[in-house]
């Protein structure tokens, strides 16, 4: 199992790895250097999770078609190709934007939208894999296994990519990141050599199937389940906000190279990495919601730092502001998936975790789309650029205020009592009975 989850790893890196140019170089590029709009620039960005939706549709499709006997394989390659060609194509489209912008629009909408349906096609697909192959006493070695290689890949990445495009000029951005798409496509396929038995095999799970409707009723009815909604929807919506714009904004405030500015995601992750360490040796000695406060003020101190490093300016308070970050992000992930996991009912696993990816998703979404429409705004607003940041990070800082103040009013014993109480209609039929 040990070369199963390793080859797992390597499928999860290799999509991540996708990821990197996007979300650091090219978003740098596009937005400093090409000055495009960091409106669309975001609604770009987002396409992964306006497509998130069809996962529960691919997940369901490829349990009942088996493509030449394999049930996941066919499904992750195609997803992986997808990443490929639209992390690929993305340079491009990019500087089409630049020269032709009705055009240059159309073809983000195919090449961006080619890599967001791949990053879906394939995720869902190897987690479910991961899933059956792990079994349900190994699914947190294999976890922690995927995301560790996951964090050295996006280090790696940055760090590459950082010395590939030393001086930004087109040419070199497409060498390098085509560089970074075929390595991905690389590990993908060595990931995949007889990874998965064929279908007849493996019997196909049985999965719980809800309705939207079904899982918004039964978190609403719940407090302590409504709490911890919205309170995802703050913290991941301030913490992943910020991907966008971290970048351009070291290029506006600091006047960072595109060497230096594709650094920062090393920087970030190299100390999540070390929180990821940190949050597992403190699991189970001290409660999982002190843990997940310490990243979460961890996180927010990063944000002040970030914020007041534009106003001095001050380039060293801007890195330690993105090593704070970075570590905050390690210990908060690590401690609230534990509690995400703790915040389920026997019976019910399925329709809670399905809640919390919901909020995932939608955070995500809400982060990066306010993030561009605000910084613009107040950018045309003020007329300074980095007006327009300084807000953004404000209110990022903000939005993990609340959630840290939220956290306070999540508890676990309460959310069970309340999710195993009958329902109104229950308690009818029992009457009824009776």
């Amino acid at each position: 199992m040990l070369l199963k989850r390793f080859q797992l790893g390597l499928i999860h890196a290799a999509v991540a790895m996708t990821l990197v140019p996007i979300n650091s170089t090219l978003n740098r590029v596009m937005i400093f250097d090409l000055e495009i709009s960091k409106t669309l620039v975001s609604l770009l960005a987002v396409f992964p999770y306006l497509l998130s939706p069809i996962q529960v549709a691919i997940g369901s499709f490829s349990d009942r078609h088996p493509i030449f006997g394999y049930r996941r394989t066919p499904y992750i390659l195609a997803g992986l190709i997808l990443c490929v060609a639209g992390v690929m194509a993305s340079p491009h489209i990019a500087f089409l934007i630049h020269e032709n912008f009705g055009v240059g629009v159309l073809a983000g909408l195919l090449g961006f939208g080619a890599w967001g349906m791949g990053y879906n096609l394939s995720a869902v697909s190897y987690l479910s894999l991961a899933s059956e192959l792990s079994g349900e006493k190994g699914r947190g070695k294999t976890v922690a296994t995927m995301f560790f290689m996951m964090i050295l890949a996006l280090i790696g990445t940055g760090i590459g990519l950082s010395r590939m495009v030393s001086t930004y000029t087109p040419e070199t951005l497409i060498v390098a990141i085509n560089f970074v798409a075929v390595l991905a496509l690389i590990l993908g396929l060595l990931g995949l050599i007889k990874l998965e038995p064929r279908a007849e095999a493996v019997a196909p799970p049985r999965a719980e199937t809800y309705t939207v409707r079904e899982m918004a009723g039964t978190v609403a009815a719940n407090p302590v389940a409504r709490v911890f909604f919205i309170y995802l929807l703050l913290l991941l919506a301030a913490i992943l906000g910020q991907d966008i714009l971290l970048e351009p904004f070291g290029a506006e405030a600091f006047g960072m190279s595109v060497e230096a500015t594709s650094r920062i995601v090393s920087i970030s992750g190299v100390f999540t990495l070390i929180a990821f360490l940190v949050a597992g040796g403190l699991e189970g000695r001290l409660p999982k919601r002190v843990i997940a406060q310490a990243g979460n003020l961890g996180a927010l101190a990063g944000f002040v730092c970030i914020f007041i490093s534009g106003i001095l300016p001050s380039l060293a308070l801007f890195y330690f502001g993105i090593t704070l970050l970075g570590f905050g992000i390690g210990i908060s992930t690590v401690a609230n998936l534990s509690l995400m996991f703790d915040l389920t009912v026997p019976g019910k696993v399925g329709l809670y975790i399905g809640a919390w990816g919901f909020s995932n998703g939608l955070s995500r979404l809400t982060g990066l789309l306010l993030a561009g429409v605000v910084a613009d705004a107040v950018t045309h607003g003020t007329g300074r650029a980095l007006s327009g940041y300084l807000v953004v990070f404000g209110m990022e800082a903000l939005m993990l205020l609340g959630a840290v103040l939220l956290l306070s009013r999540i508890d676990v014993s309460a959310f069970r009592l309340k999710a195993q109480e009958p329902s109104f209609v229950d308690k009818v039929a029992v009457a009824a009975e009776s």
